[in-house]
């Protein structure tokens, strides 16, 4: 009863068969790479909308006193912009309310506004907008316009003084549809957030009745969050002349234009 307590006794466990090592490996390994997998969708879904709506909070009014998260429901004509070369046509800009998946939305450069169309073969508007799709009056939408589109790239919007030498692309035709090619990838796709982010470049118009116009679309979103409110920044040359010069010169020659590396043609 006395006899103290002889640890050296107790037997040591046999050790594990290489089976059952292999097993325990395979099961530890199993898991690491469960972990990493779960960071790594964690990573993909979850990061994006945390850091879209941190964008959203940074950008709310709290944040800043006067900046709103999408151009306002204000469908009116075309409002001003100040330009820092007094030389240029004066800029305006304008939201398109393109909301309707169904109908298009007609813009006309002449007057500045949507306009409402009952003939489309008519000469009275220049852009047609239906959510992200935006077609010109001419070539296969129209065989009386003379619409057409030249796309500068990500030019300076205010380097582009005169219309440069470059065929216009008009509408074709696919197996469903009409579209412009100029146009069809105007915006960058977002295939995380499902967002549309529009393009920084500059494309040079021949309107419905031969004249022109630079264009620079600038969002897709309503101040809502709703799609379909397209802001347009643009300069109309209404005399019709090649020149965004306010001497409306009408010279082809432009420096700033014919030298960029980045114009192309689609």
């Amino acid at each position: 009863m006395n006899d103290s307590f002889d640890s050296s006794s107790i037997d040591p466990p046999p050790p594990l068969s290489p089976e059952v090592r292999k097993k325990k490996k395979l099961w530890r390994n199993l898991f690491i790479l469960n972990l990493c997998v779960t960071l790594l969708l964690i990573g993909l879904f979850w990061l994006p909308v945390k850091l879209e709506q941190m964008g959203g909070f940074l950008d709310s009014p709290s944040m800043k006193d006067k900046q709103t998260d999408g151009p306002s429901r204000n469908f009116g004509g075309a409002q001003s912009l100040a330009s820092v070369n007094p030389n240029l046509l004066p800029a305006q800009s304008i939201v398109i309310d393109a909301t309707n998946e169904e109908e298009w939305t007609y813009f006309d450069f002449s007057r500045g506004q949507q306009v409402k169309i009952h003939d489309t073969s008519s000469l009275e508007w220049d852009l047609a907008f239906r959510r992200g799709k935006i077609i010109t009056n001419g070539g296969a939408t129209n065989k009386f316009g003379k619409a057409g589109l030249i796309n500068l790239g990500e030019v300076a919007f205010e380097a582009v003084e005169n219309v440069p030498l470059k065929d216009f692309i008009a509408d074709t035709s696919t197996r469903t549809q009409t579209e412009n090619p100029v146009l069809v990838q105007w915006y960058k796709y977002n295939y995380i957030t499902h967002k549309l982010t529009a393009r920084k470049n500059v494309y040079v118009m021949r309107t419905s009745d031969g004249k022109f116009a630079k264009i620079q679309f600038m969002s897709f979103y309503c101040a809502d969050k709703q799609p379909g409110c397209i802001q347009m920044k643009y300069v109309y040359q209404d005399e019709g002349t090649k020149s965004f010069l306010k001497d409306n010169s009408g010279s082809f020659t432009s420096t700033n234009v014919a030298t960029n590396p980045d114009i192309s043609d689609s």
